[in-house]
């Protein structure tokens, strides 16, 4: 090596780093919305299956049930004959109402006919009414997507008999979660905006790996383990509970990294040379722990023999 790069020194110093861990996270749904049905009868159509995209207010499912048929064709006969006898009431107002104007009924009969037509107008009303409720409950035969989002569960199949209220669909909301569980001794470690880096078996070639945070940490420890959410992008592109390897932070520690180049190795050892002030060097026996990468350079952590302040020149 020539004298210049020999005449280069490096000041030894301690710095922060953060200890990482690699654990499993699992994919979930940010939210599971069911898709409910509204009233009890046959599922006749069903338009969605495990992995379907629906977008909200999509209808997916249609459920009928025979007893409304019935019933509507019940209050249709029921409405024609209020009709009709609105229009007897009617006719039969109008008449005594010209023959009291030449005074051959009494007021009493005139009375007694408006209440009858005013009775047969209600029933009317009444029966229109009911039909209008009626044909709004065979409406919500429609089931409807509540949100945008991946159908993760069809429980029924179609010609199946489903009660109000009854789940047809789960709907996973538009937005994934990565849950990841760790043991309790980083508990006091983990916090809202941690880094979370996707494993490297699952980033593209040419591609950097995907990054994300937490966003939330749960403050119940469950037999052992801390469970907290991270945001990372394109988890839509996973299954919803696949398991994915990720690296999170757990730690923060001193530690002295020194450039690779100021190391040689020797029958299994690793040593590096010291200046002292006197202008000579000293080559001593340094450990190694993990590689990392500074600025496009290769640095190792020395784990014992260097201390802040030593400087070393290259080998």
């Amino acid at each position: 090596m020539n004298s210049l790069a020999q005449a280069e020194e490096y000041q030894v110093k301690t710095r922060t780093v953060t200890d990482t861990k690699t654990v499993y996270g699992t994919v979930q749904a940010a939210v599971d919305v069911p898709a409910r049905a509204r009233i009890s009868g046959t599922l006749q159509d069903l338009s969605v299956d495990d992995g379907s995209s629906v977008k909200k207010g999509e209808q997916i499912a249609q459920i009928v049930d025979e007893k409304l048929n019935l019933q509507r064709l019940a209050l249709d006969a029921k409405i024609a004959a209020s009709k009709s006898n609105v229009d007897n009431y009617q006719l039969e107002y109008d008449r005594a109402q010209k023959l009291y104007e030449r005074g051959t009924i009494a007021k009493s009969r005139i009375d007694q006919l408006e209440t009858q037509l005013i009775v047969a107008q209600n029933t009317l009303k009444a029966a229109e009414a009911e039909k209008a409720v009626l044909e709004q409950q065979m409406t919500e035969g429609k089931v409807l997507a509540p949100s945008s989002g991946r159908v993760l569960d069809v429980p029924v199949t179609a010609g199946s008999f489903v009660m109000g209220g009854e789940v047809i669909a789960t709907i996973a909301q538009e937005g994934f979660l990565l849950r990841i569980e760790v043991p309790e001794r980083h508990a006091r470690s983990m916090k809202v905006g941690d880094e979370v880096l996707l494993g490297a078996e699952l980033v593209k070639e040419g591609q950097a790996a995907e990054a994300g945070h937490i966003v939330k940490v749960y403050p119940k420890i469950s037999q052992g383990r801390v469970v907290a959410d991270a945001e990372v992008p394109g988890l839509g592109d996973f299954f919803v509970g696949e398991r994915i390897q990720v690296r999170i932070a757990v730690g923060e520690r001193q530690a002295i990294f020194i450039p690779l180049e100021y190391i040689s190795t020797r029958f299994g050892l690793d040593f590096v040379k010291l200046a002292a002030d006197n202008g000579d060097t000293l080559e001593i026996v340094v450990e190694l722990g993990e590689h990392q990468t500074v600025d496009g350079k290769p640095y190792v952590e020395v784990l014992s023999g260097l201390k802040d302040g030593d400087r070393l020149v290259h080998p």
